[in-house]
């Protein structure tokens, strides 16, 4: 069987990686079309546990000295370099798992939209999951698809465009057009990437924006399915290192908020000064005013609707 499905995952001192990458593989009906790769951004490179190499297709292994990362969209834009000839594109972040047939049901609900929709992506903020005495329990929210939707009461500004984004379950058996995608849980075409790379120049805040409105200007469609087959642990506030962390941010020559300013004064200049960006632009397909009458969201007024 040929190597079909590429797996990006971004991983920044994160014990749970390979983990997330077993279960993977265990819970794929097709593990051997799997391509799983990986940049491990750490004091130290690891490597993937017994068995895995010979379960999935193919590994693509990078490690980074965690203090010369430039933060999760520029690692997300390297890993995806490494994309050969497959069809398909998940992304997800390094503490992940996954439900029985995970890899079939994405394609599945892929190709389900194919006839209306030959361009599409399926994503969103998926349901948790839990290690509780190191075992795994997931909190699924049976027959709902969660649809992204800003978060209320909170006002475009003339300084950022940048808005915060939450999951609305929503109870559906069919799939429900979206505007707005999630980075760590992202399924769609590879060819996605050569129309629409990852920006290198963006930081944290702002990536989901970006890539929403920059594939959907390319004519690209945004999905979100019921009964999503991935699970994300989210961060409590404690245990999982992150890359703004104090001690770590002291070791570099540019600093998480001077990254974060450049970020921002990017999204300004896509989305308000609409600056040609060139392959890291606003597609031709269709306008920000299209934008704005689908989803609310309006960025040359500054409105949320």
């Amino acid at each position: 069987m040929s190597v079909s499905l590429f797996v990006s995952v971004a991983a920044y001192q994160d014990v749970d990686l390979w983990p997330t990458l077993v279960n993977a593989a265990a819970m794929a009906q097709r593990p051997a079309a799997l391509h799983l790769s990986v940049l491990e951004q750490s004091q130290a490179p690891s490597a993937p546990p017994e068995g895995l190499s010979k379960a999935v297709g193919r590994i693509s292994y990078l490690h980074l000295d965690h203090r010369y990362s430039r933060g999760p969209c520029w690692a997300r834009s390297m890993i995806s370099t490494y994309v050969r000839d497959e069809a398909y594109f998940l992304q997800i972040d390094s503490h992940m798992r996954f439900d029985p047939g995970w890899d079939v049901i994405l394609v599945d609900a892929l190709e389900s939209v194919n006839k209306a929709s030959p361009r599409s992506i399926i994503s969103t903020y998926p349901c948790a999951f839990e290690l509780i005495d190191d075992e795994v329990v997931k909190r699924p929210i049976p027959g709902h698809a969660l649809v992204l939707r800003p978060k209320h009461g909170v006002p475009m500004s003339d300084q950022s465009p940048v808005l915060g984004f939450y999951a609305l379950p929503t109870k559906s058996e069919v799939m429900l057009p979206g505007h707005h995608v999630g980075a760590g849980c992202l399924f769609t075409r590879a060819s996605l990437l050569q129309e629409v790379p990852i920006d290198p120049w963006l930081y944290f805040h702002g990536e989901e924006q970006n890539l929403a409105i920059r594939a959907w200007t390319h004519g690209w469609d945004i999905w979100h399915m019921p009964d999503m087959p991935i699970y994300h642990r989210y961060h409590d506030g404690a245990g999982r290192p992150v890359h703004w962390n104090e001690a770590d941010d002291r070791q570099r020559r540019e600093r998480w908020w001077e990254l974060d300013r450049q970020a921002n004064a990017r999204m300004r200049a896509l989305l308000y000064d609409r600056v040609p960006l060139g392959c890291y632009g606003l597609g031709p397909a269709r306008s920000l005013e299209d934008f704005a009458q689908a989803s609310g969201l309006d960025y040359p007024a500054r409105t949320v609707r």
